[in-house]
């Protein structure tokens, strides 16, 4: 049997509806002939009698009825279909892939998806932790559409990044550590350092701020997880430079002080968007990221 057609679905619902053959042609813009042959048709395929056409009212025979049933959901399912994707093109529905570092993904997304939710809720957002490196050569292979970076970030064909904000960074350290009201890199040299690992924008920031004061950093331990690196100062492993974006739940632990550097530090971070992922849904994350950037200092 040949595939079913949808317009001829649609006129045997139209018949169930309207009563007569001739209703449903004036309801569907159609001519009288074209729909008693597309009722002949569909019978043909199916083997059976769909309708009784006499002089009253068109009546759905038993397999009628049981087919109209399902046509009805073949129908729908049809328009739900290309209704979805009118609202994806829309940028009203879709899955939309950010990557961020673990920070970012703390203390910047949630206040941002909670807005999303709340005015695009069919808009799907998968969350994926990367370096920034990482993410520059996903959003370029296609394979992310929008991601947290830190700045600067070399240009890659297909990839837009503008500035989103701006964050100091400061030093954490265990609190019975003996420490001057502002740390400097030769006081900070000194000591045991947890850093983020030399792949890390936030490590190449931090090396040249030890650097630009003529000494030289050697970190005891390196890994890419904030809060983790918080617990190994709090348990006086080390210290750690980290965005300021930490200091909230550094302040709820009294086995962490938090110290302000001297020169300060600063990095800047951005939204990176791939050409191809900048329409659609993808614009609408945006919009509930660029609020962050009046929040920043």
């Amino acid at each position: 049997m040949r595939e079913l057609s949808l317009d001829h679905l649609r006129t045997l619902v139209a018949i169930a509806d309207l009563g007569s053959l001739a209703n449903a042609a004036r309801a569907l813009h159609l001519a009288a002939p074209t729909v008693t042959v597309q009722i002949a048709e569909l019978e043909s395929r199916l083997g059976g009698q769909l309708l009784v056409r006499g002089r009253g009212p068109a009546q759905a025979t038993a397999l009628g009825e049981r087919f109209i049933a399902r046509a009805r959901r073949l129908l729908a399912d049809a328009d739900d279909a290309v209704e979805d994707v009118r609202r994806q093109l829309a940028g009203q529905t879709g899955r939309v892939r950010v990557g961020a570092s673990t920070g970012a993904i703390a203390h910047l997304l949630p206040p941002a998806l909670e807005r999303l939710a709340r005015n695009h809720p069919g808009i799907d957002v998968n969350v994926q932790v990367l370096t920034s490196n990482d993410s520059m050569a996903r959003l370029a292979a296609g394979s992310l559409d929008l991601a947290v970076v830190a700045l600067p970030q070399a240009p890659v064909r297909g990839v837009h990044v503008t500035p989103l904000r701006r964050e100091s960074v400061v030093a954490f350290l265990p609190a019975d550590w003996k420490a001057p009201k502002r740390l400097t890199p030769q006081w900070l040299a000194q000591r045991p350092l947890i850093m983020n690992d030399s792949s890390t924008r936030l490590y190449r920031l931090t090396a040249e701020w030890f650097s630009a004061a003529g000494v030289h950093c050697r970190p005891r331990i390196e890994l890419n997880y904030n809060d983790a690196i918080r617990t190994l100062v709090a348990a006086g492993y080390g210290a750690a430079l980290l965005p300021e974006e930490s200091h909230e739940p550094a302040r709820r632990d009294p086995r962490i002080a938090v110290r302000p550097l001297s020169p300060a530090l600063w990095r800047q971070l951005g939204l990176a968007v791939s050409d191809r992922g900048a329409s659609g849904p993808t614009r609408f994350v945006l919009e509930a990221l660029l609020p962050s950037r009046d929040s920043a200092a």
